[in-house]
């Protein structure tokens, strides 16, 4: 299998290394960090056998027509916005293309332009989709739960992380570090919104989903319910006491905002309710990541994850989901069409 990596940061350390140690043929990177770009994969990796250069992202396009790789790794951003460009690039090469993107995972119900994605993808004959951390973990971790359901009243998630291991840039966007007056002002007038106002967002370009809006949108399709309104609310989190944070190098006094939760509420024709909620915040020092979802009807079934390796997870969720993605139809295609995701021994 012939792939190339598209962003040579955090991520891209384990999906490069977990390719080669399946097996995979690494023909191609690309960066737009200058101090990257020339450097040798091998080098970056810390392993002596030489790989492949890094390219200019700017080369993308004649790269592919020159590399013609089975599959491209895309390691980047979080929204489709920022993705938009990358993809279609990909998809008029023909090349087939997973991100780790978030909201890459169901981008149906948030970002317009999937379609032409979808378009172009079909034209050339190639997969467009996004995995990671979410493909199990809040996809079909829970779906096998409602498979052992005889009857469903609600699913209710819950996932935490420590916005201290992603840097100042998400920090920020959670209100870490804000008074509770500034986070009224500033994120919940931002991300608080209704099933109206997403649609009206949605058809501007101009939406920014929670990680659960797309997370919802994946379970609805894949129990085969059908949306009947779907909403996000942001809520603070509060310091019980003051708690310093190295990211944002201050002490967030007690009583201001660690940071927050992003709670998305669906409902749906058949009467099932979704509710799922994404937690960052700076952690106190008792705190860890935990993800925990609970299904209510006959029976009721909880599952809790603690201390999940998230990086890890979502780097294995893609470099696993290579064979799945080549072997998919043509177009953007969500992972939940291809099937449970397996490991895979090699490549």
């Amino acid at each position: 299998m012939k792939i190339v990596q598209i962003g040579c940061g955090k991520m891209s350390l384990y999906t490069m290394r977990y390719v080669l140690e399946k097996g995979g043929k690494l023909v191609g990177a690309f960066d737009i960090n200058k101090n990257v770009i020339g450097k040798d994969v091998g080098q970056i990796l810390g392993i002596k056998p030489k790989i492949c250069k890094v390219d200019d992202i700017a080369k993308l396009d004649a790269r592919l027509k020159e590399l013609k790789p089975d599959v491209a790794i895309i390691t980047t951003m979080s929204l489709m916005s920022d993705l938009y460009d990358v993809m279609m690039i990909c998809a008029n090469n023909g090349v087939n293309a997973i991100t780790t993107c978030e909201e890459a995972f169901y981008p149906w119900n948030s970002f317009e332009k999937t379609k032409e994605i979808d378009r172009v993808a079909k034209a050339h004959n190639c997969t467009i989709c996004g995995s990671g951390y979410q493909d199990v973990s809040w996809g079909s971790l829970i779906t096998a739960l409602c498979g052992t359901t005889q009857s469903i009243r609600k699913i209710t998630g819950k996932s935490s992380y420590n916005v201290e291991d992603y840097g100042i840039a998400l920090a920020k966007v959670h209100g870490a570090g804000l008074t509770t007056e500034q986070f009224d002002k500033e994120i919940v007038s931002a991300n608080t919104v209704t099933d109206a106002k997403a649609k009206e967002l949605m058809a501007s370009g101009e939406f920014l989903p929670s990680y659960m809006w797309n997370v919802n949108g994946w379970l609805v399709s894949a129990l085969g319910l059908h949306v009947k309104s779907q909403s996000q609310r942001c809520v603070p989190h509060i310091a019980k006491e003051d708690l310093n944070s190295s990211t944002l190098q201050m002490t967030i006094t007690k009583g201001d905002v660690t940071g927050m939760s992003a709670i998305v509420t669906t409902e749906t024709e058949e009467g099932i309710v979704i509710e799922s909620e994404c937690i960052g915040k700076v952690y106190a020092s008792d705190e860890f990541d935990s993800n925990e979802w609970t299904v209510e009807g006959e029976p009721n079934t909880t599952v809790t994850i603690n201390k999940p390796q998230t990086v890890e997870m979502t780097c294995a969720s893609v470099v696993n989901r290579l064979p799945d993605v080549i072997n998919a139809p043509a177009g953007y295609v969500t992972t939940e069409k291809m099937g449970e995701l397996r490991f895979k021994t090699s490549l």
